[in-house]
């Protein structure tokens, strides 16, 4: 029961050829989803879960270095060894009420969960193969559909994450064998395993589209290397073909959906895909087109039972304003237990989080891009119409800060406070804020700052 072979898409979506064609760059691609909801939101969560965290970094009662999702990969775990892990995956303690409150309390606006990762294993019910979390555990639930209902009955856009490379199955192969302990990154296709692969991909994609109608579709790795055979035979590695066959393929059957700019490697910032998505990294200035920052709260993705390097809620709040500044979105990740569980040092982050923005959120929500093009010394500055918001990660000693701008303020006042207005003053250099004393043991209270026309920046 490891390999099937994948049936074909249900009639009520539209087929897209996996013959080879000129690929077109997605800005030359007509896709125009309503990207308004997903600027506005600034936040969401990010979820690895799956096999991996019944290991949960642990193999042979060994710690296994690296993050816990590459666990098979990492310790170089066979495909059959591995897929036994299916049979004692029971999260008995998920609830998907519980999970997406934790998320809403946190101030988060969507969810994007691991329909399938890098180890092959679909945490979805699949016609393309057994190989998935109803047909192949004892628990036999479906925990997209749980999570999606829960999503909008508490008003959370439900999307999915969908990994292109794939170490379980037949239509790819392990980088190396090394006398029975496979690596796995990069793959490549096995000979004839591209178009087959393909068809893989575009049955199990109709399946999310029609089943959960996620809002995103968030793609990962497309790292399928180019190898010859012993025979010398050259195989092709991923293409750009490919990648358009499987744009194509979800724009024409969800137009509405959001896509993310992992489907295309060779063009990662701009190729096929709405948004750009760094890495564990903020751009310093942020990025002039739609882009979301995904990061850990600890250092791995799926769960680590031993991995305890934890971010504070300080930085993490910090990091979710320097995202808002830069005119991005901030992707947190949590990496539940086999039990189902979110751990509790994320939890308490996550609470954390929300409390700052219960108080602060106007700054964030449907917020614009810092109109500076240089960082300021006391933190970070996001912006609505009338409004100049300043967010103070560094307390001035003096209690006071300069902002460069040339605007007449109309009022000046804390988010915390707004009923209290501070005093301002006008200098050729910009304008003087004076910031109150008690203010300075908050996590990056907010100075709001109501001004007269268009921003003019010094």
């Amino acid at each position: 029961m490891l390999y099937f072979i994948p049936l074909l898409l249900a009639s009520t979506l539209q087929p897209i050829s996996t013959a080879a064609s000129p690929a077109t760059p997605a800005t030359h691609v007509r896709h125009a989803p309503n990207m308004q909801w997903w600027r506005q939101a600034r936040f969401g969560m990010f979820i690895h879960w799956g096999l991996y965290a019944l290991p949960a970094g642990v193999w042979q009662g060994k710690h296994v270095p690296g993050i816990g999702e590459w666990i098979m990969n990492n310790a170089h775990i066979p495909r059959q060894q591995y897929a036994k892990l299916a049979s004692h995956f029971d999260p008995v303690n998920f609830s998907a009420s519980t999970w997406v409150h934790i998320a809403k309390a946190a101030g988060m606006k969507y969810i994007v969960i691991t329909a399938m990762h890098h180890d092959g294993f679909c945490m979805f019910p699949t016609k393309a193969t057994h190989y998935n979390i109803m047909d192949a555990t004892p628990w036999h639930k479906d925990p997209l559909a749980a999570l999606d209902k829960a999503c909008h009955r508490q008003g959370l856009r439900f999307c999915t994450y969908y990994s292109v490379e794939n170490w379980h199955s037949r239509y790819q192969l392990p980088k190396s064998w090394n006398h029975g302990h496979p690596a796995y990154f990069p793959t490549r296709f096995a000979v004839g395993g591209a178009a087959p692969y393909l068809k893989y991909m575009t049955t199990q994609l109709g399946e999310l589209i029609r089943h959960y109608h996620p809002a995103v579709i968030w793609f990962d790795n497309s790292v399928i290397t180019p190898w010859k055979t012993p025979s010398g035979r050259q195989v092709s590695g991923w293409t750009q073909a490919d990648a358009q066959t499987i744009w194509n393929f979800v724009c024409k059957n969800d137009p509405s959906v959001i896509i993310n700019n992992r489907l295309d490697k060779w063009s990662h910032f701009k190729g096929y895909g709405d948004y750009h998505t760094p890495e564990q990294q903020i751009p310093s200035q942020g990025i002039s087109t739609p882009w979301e920052t995904c990061m850990t709260i600890n250092s791995t993705w799926g769960y680590v039972s031993w991995n305890h390097d934890w971010k504070s809620s300080a930085t993490l709040i910090h990091h979710l304003i320097h995202c808002a500044s830069g005119g991005g979105n901030f992707l947190l990740n949590v990496g539940p237990t086999a039990q189902g569980v979110i751990p509790a040092p994320e939890v308490i982050r996550l609470r954390a989080i929300g409390q700052w923005l219960k108080i602060n959120g106007q700054a964030i929500y449907g917020s614009h891009r810092s109109p500076f093009n240089k960082p300021l010394p006391f933190g970070y500055a996001t912006q609505k119409s009338g409004k100049l918001f300043l967010e103070v990660t560094h307390w001035p000693k003096n209690n006071r800060i300069l902002v460069p701008i040339h605007n007449a303020i109309v009022r000046a006042y804390l988010l915390a406070k707004p009923a209290i207005p501070l005093k301002t003053a006008s200098l050729k250099s910009g304008a003087i804020v004076h910031l109150p004393a008690t203010a300075a043991d908050m996590i990056a209270p907010v100075v709001v700052l109501d001004i007269a026309g268009p921003i003019k920046p010094n």
